[in-house]
């Protein structure tokens, strides 16, 4: 099981286009690369997964279990020859005082060696008594390798490299010179997502190949190798038979909508959906369809687009009126809004939530939310009632001129949601939230949402 973990000293050291660059390569050297991203991030992800043609897994100790952060790690493997795990902010950050939720939690829960990605700019012999550090404060991690990023030239390189060799035992493994031309377009959520990115492919490329050009991919793989994971690879296929009739789900994905999990959409599909998309700028119409799943995205980028298109938001609209069952996150609940506001300019959006979207330059909510079900919510209560969810948000934007007597299927515990107490707005048989939640042992939505799907569709759900 062959695989390492990318972390860095800090945020914003260059690891998502470092881990972008070395999965390019290594696929490239004709390998089945398995991407990995820690944490709920979205948009990593679609770039990794467009880089390897594999989805890639998230691993979060929030809304995982530890077994269920291993399995899902083995089973992914399974049909890989190497697994890259792009880590989130630095190594030790965390949540709590002891590390337990940090990157090097997960290396060392996995076994992953790890190589350490340094932002150089500025630095010289500085950078000793920063890798001597990162090694004396967990001595049971694996620190196997360095990669210097932004280096400042040649000269710049050499000096670091004799600084490191000098005083520490780890190896580097490659020194990236700052190029502007490698650099990913950054926005308000982090880098932007490669679904929006009309030249992902060639940038992809372009990373792939500098790359390639300055880190020892040998030196790579025999850091890969020397991984010890503590759990039994599943080489098993598991057959999922779904006894329920099938069912249309269509969902938003396209310039505006593509934040979705892969492991939330393959469980639709194991539960009996048929996935079909929907282009919110383009179709005309909706679709047959009995059920909607509009996810995150940034459709304030292209809210005028979104607008123009009147023909879809008034059947969806229709279709939301009527009582089809909805869901949407983030993203899709600020569609169903009113209208949204950015720069000075507003747009109508579908209006099926009574609400306006406002977009601010700091963000409203951001990191991870715990939830509370009210029991107000559409779909079918779990059998031991209302359960408390785990989940993420992430947005700028705001809900305002909403009305007093709305019903809400979730009591914000942790985080923010709609209004700093409450998250997802019930309408009629749609449920809308800024709350970005996701299929995992402590919160099978899928089931019960495709559960309400067809009650509604069967007449049983009342509008």
């Amino acid at each position: 099981m062959s695989h390492f973990f990318i972390s860095a000293a800090h945020k914003s050291s260059g690891k998502t286009t470092l881990s972008i660059g070395l999965s390019a390569a290594l696929r490239d050297r004709g390998l089945a690369v398995q991407p990995f991203k820690k944490g709920p991030d979205y948009i990593d992800p679609l770039w990794l997964s467009a880089t390897c043609n594999r989805p890639c897994l998230n691993l979060d100790f929030f809304t995982m279990q530890r077994q269920e952060i291993e399995q899902g790690f083995s089973a992914s493997m399974a049909t890989a020859d190497i697994g890259v795990i792009e880590g989130n902010k630095g190594l030790y950050d965390g949540l709590d005082l002891h590390g337990s939720n940090s990157n090097a939690a997960l290396a060392n829960l996995l076994g992953s060696p790890v190589i350490l990605v340094i932002d150089a700019r500025g630095m010289t012999r500085g950078i000793a008594p920063l890798i001597l550090g990162y090694q004396a404060f967990d001595q049971d991690l694996n620190i196997a390798g360095v990669i210097l990023n932004k280096v400042g030239g040649s000269r710049h390189e050499a000096k670091l490299c004799n600084v490191i060799e000098h005083y520490t035992d780890v190896p580097v493994v490659g020194a990236v010179h700052s190029n502007p031309d490698l650099v990913i377009e950054e926005r308000h959520l982090g880098l932007m997502p490669s679904n929006e990115a009309d030249r992902a492919k060639r940038k992809i490329d372009m990373l792939g190949a500098a790359v390639a050009s300055q880190v020892d991919l040998q030196r790579v793989l025999d850091i890969a190798a020397t991984a010890t994971p503590a759990i039994t690879l599943d080489t098993e296929t598991v057959v999922h038979t779904n006894q329920e009739p099938p069912v249309r789900i269509g969902y938003a994905r396209d310039r505006a909508f593509g934040f979705y999990y892969p492991g939330d959409l393959q469980a639709l599909r194991d539960g009996g959906a048929e996935l079909l998309p929907i282009d919110t700028l383009h179709d005309p119409a909706l679709p047959q369809l009995d059920g909607i799943f509009l996810g995150g995205g940034f459709p304030e980028m292209v809210m005028e687009q979104l607008e123009a298109n009147a023909s879809l938001r008034a059947d969806l609209l229709g279709y939301i009126e009527s009582g089809g069952p909805v869901y949407a996150e983030c993203g899709g609940l600020m569609y169903l809004a009113r209208t949204m506001t950015w720069k000075g300019k507003t747009f109508s959006m579908v209006g099926a939530l009574p609400g306006d979207v406002v977009m601010h330059e700091r963000p409203q909510g951001r990191g991870y939310v715990r939830l509370r079900e009210t029991g107000n919510g559409p779909w079918p209560a779990e059998a031991e009632g209302p359960i408390e969810i785990a989940a993420h948000e992430f947005h700028y934007s705001a809900l305002e001129n909403l009305d007093c007597d709305l019903e809400y299927a979730y009591e914000v515990l942790r985080g923010t949601g709609i209004d700093g107490s409450h998250d997802g707005i019930v309408y009629k048989n749609m449920l809308a939230n800024y709350t970005h939640i996701r299929d995992v042992a402590g919160n099978h939505w899928t089931k019960r949402f495709l559960a309400h799907v067809r009650s509604v569709k069967e007449g049983q759900a009342t509008v």
